[in-house]
């Protein structure tokens, strides 16, 4: 079952990356396939709606839930960060306020690698912000400020 689940976290993001415009040949080298099997998937083949479902059930689970199963699944950071960042279906504007002492720890704990430290304070790219909180809940100084960004223009903190 997990590779099922694997395969449909796979196909979502083929899905994705076509939509984007992106060739087969580009696709198989960011999810580390062959293009056969891309191609079979883009075409609807060699894949169950099963496995498109129990995907599409994971990639909504809260943001921390999505990045941990698919990586307990997964078993590889970067194919993990590829599928998580790819397949997220809500977006996040970061903000690091200036009372941020760079301790590195939001960076540290980061599995998205989306933190720098630069200049004495934290970076975040808000294009890897995958949105677990993690960064935030460790955070000595509670600098770090995540906000959800709806499709209506409404947005939410964390």
């Amino acid at each position: 079952m997990p590779k099922h689940i694997i395969s449909g976290l796979k196909y979502l993001a083929a899905v994705e990356l076509r939509k984007k415009g992106y060739a087969q040949r580009v696709i198989a080298e960011k999810l580390g396939m062959d293009r056969s099997t891309i191609s079979h998937y883009l075409n609807g083949r060699n894949i169950s709606w099963n496995s498109i479902q129990i995907a599409e059930v994971v990639r909504n689970l809260c943001p921390r839930d999505f990045f941990t199963l698919t990586y307990a699944l997964v078993k590889d950071k970067e194919t993990t960060r590829t599928i998580v960042q790819i397949c997220s279906i809500r977006k996040y504007e970061c903000d690091v306020k200036n009372s941020c002492i760079a301790c590195g720890i939001c960076a540290d704990v980061c599995f998205m690698g989306a933190i720098v430290l630069e200049d004495l304070k934290a970076q975040i790219d808000s294009n890897w912000c995958c949105g677990c909180l993690l960064c935030g809940e460790q955070c000595p100084t509670n600098s770090i400020e995540i906000k959800e960004v709806e499709n209506n223009g409404n947005n939410r903190t964390y």
